[in-house]
Parts: C-alpha cells; structure tokens; sequence
C-alpha cells in the first residue's frame, strides 16, 4: 500500500518537474542571449579586424629622434622667393651684368657709404669725365647708366689699348690676363692704376676701400666678349630722353 502511494506520488509530481524545468530554460536562454547582443553591438562599433602589431615592433632598432620643432619654435614663413637671373654667357651683355651684379647686385638707386652711385657704382668725377652732371637724373634713369658704362669701358679701352695689345694672354701672378678682365680692372680702378699694374707685372697693387684688388677683377672678369666695345678718346654718354 505504501509502494503505490510513493509511485502515484512521484508521477504526480513528474509534470509539475518538467514545467520548471521548461521555465528555467526560457530563463537562462532570456538571460544568455543579453551579453550576446551586448557584445555584437559593440563590435559593430569597433573595426572589423584588430591590427596584427607584431611585425612592427622598435626594440630591435637605434632610440628614435624626433625633429619636429614645436609650434612656437617654427617661423612665420619657410619659404624664400628666389629670383632667376638669365644665364648670359661671356657676351659683353654678360660682362656688364655680371660686373653690375658684383657693383650693386643690379641696383640702381643705390649710393654706397662712399658717394658711388647706381648700379655700376660711379664717382662723381667719373660722370662728368664721360658728360653727366645731374646725379640725380643718372640715379632716375636706368638707360643713361647703361650708356654710362659703355663709354666709360669706351674711354678705357682707348687709354689702354697698348697694354691690352701687349698683354692680353699673358699670366701675372697666376692670372690669365684678357681683355674685359682689363675693362673690369679699370672700371674699379681707373685705367691709370692698370696701366700702373700691368708694366709693373704686378708689383704695382691696387685695392679699394672694401679691399678688392685689380687682380681679383682681372681674374674674375676674365674671358667675356668685349669686341662690343669700341675704343673711343672723348666717349660720352648720351640718350634720348623724351
């Protein structure tokens, strides 16, 4: 009697087991399922494949340097506007340019501590050798300097056109003795001091205020084309000003 009372007890409560078991699966599966969609919509946030890193490692290289200067320490501008200067050769357009640029760097306004004036840097005693006197219209008008330069290496050529006959491919102290190196030399120092010089086989020096030598000019402008220049004893310097 006792063993159907357990038997009819147990299959009682058989269903009732099976109910609870049913809840508590819906319960973990309700709990299981939030760190699954807690963690697909982070990842949906994140990148869809983490950086392998391992080949990139720095232990095996020298201590790294940087060289980036801080914000306070870069200057306002870092760049330099360069100005190209035509290549002109050993014309006697490039002889004078390149004696200008040497004179002023090409200006010319310009009047040194001195009183030399313009591009070519002259003296006043030199502008009424070859007929200006107005200084100031000299330093206003490109075009008179220009004629400037050509009849005063006119006037030179003339005084010193022995000495260049007789010298020209000759070597003093070292240097290569040619015609516009010459006209360079007498332009800094007058065509008496490379007279001076050149007979003397340079013993007779010479050198300006800023220290430059004839020698320097003769080396310097050597080798131009100076055939330009035609020798004349009364040059002047003559345009015509509108």
């Amino acid at each position: 009697m006792h063993g159907e009372i357990e038997k009819g007890y147990n299959n009682f409560l058989k269903p009732i087991a099976s109910q609870n078991q049913n809840i508590m699966k819906k319960k973990v599966a309700k709990f299981s399922i939030l760190p699954i969609l807690s963690g697909a919509i982070f990842f949906s946030f994140s990148t869809k494949e983490a950086a392998n890193l391992e080949g990139y490692a720095t232990s095996s290289l020298e201590p790294l340097e940087y060289t980036v200067p801080k914000s306070e320490e870069m200057p306002e501008e870092t760049f330099e506007v360069l100005k190209a200067t035509p290549k002109l050769g050993k014309s006697y357009i490039g002889f004078k340019e390149a004696l200008g640029f040497k004179e002023s760097r090409g200006n010319y306004k310009t009047i040194n501590q001195y009183g030399y004036m313009g591009k070519y840097q002259f003296g006043k005693g030199t502008l009424q050798l070859i007929g200006v006197y107005d200084t100031q219209l000299f330093l206003e008008t490109p075009e008179l300097q220009e004629a400037a330069f050509y009849a005063n290496a006119s006037r030179n050529k003339w005084i010193l056109k022995r000495d260049i006959k007789r010298f020209v491919g000759k070597r003093i102290n070292g240097i290569l003795i040619t015609e516009s190196g010459i006209l360079a030399a007498a332009h800094l120092a007058g065509p008496g001091s490379v007279k001076k010089y050149l007979r003397s086989w340079g013993a007779t020096a010479f050198s300006d205020a800023f220290g430059t030598t004839l020698g320097y000019y003769m080396k310097r402008f050597s080798g131009y084309d100076t055939s330009f220049v035609q020798p004349e004893r009364k040059a002047k310097a003559v345009i015509n000003i509108a």
